[in-house]
């Protein structure tokens, strides 16, 4: 397996668990809410918040440090 297939891979994979991600958050927000607040008290707003920068922050990893790799590798190759 050569570095194209590998960043292409981990790009499928990466961006996969970060479409389920985000279905889970919008589907399953109260679940979610209920179970982390009974761990860490907060209000709502803040817990959007957090969530809405978690699942930003998590695309921008898997933009940085995999679907640009694999562009530059595609482009590189051809």
């Amino acid at each position: 397996m050569d570095w194209e297939h590998l960043f292409l891979w981990c790009t499928v994979l990466n961006g996969s668990l970060l479409l389920v991600s985000f279905l889970f958050c919008v589907l399953a927000r109260e679940s979610i809410y209920r179970l982390h607040s009974r761990w860490f008290p907060m209000p709502r707003e803040s817990f959007s918040v957090l969530l809405y920068s978690f699942l930003g922050f998590f695309k921008i990893l898997v933009i940085a440090f995999n679907l640009v790799p694999w562009i530059v590798l595609r482009w590189l190759v051809k």
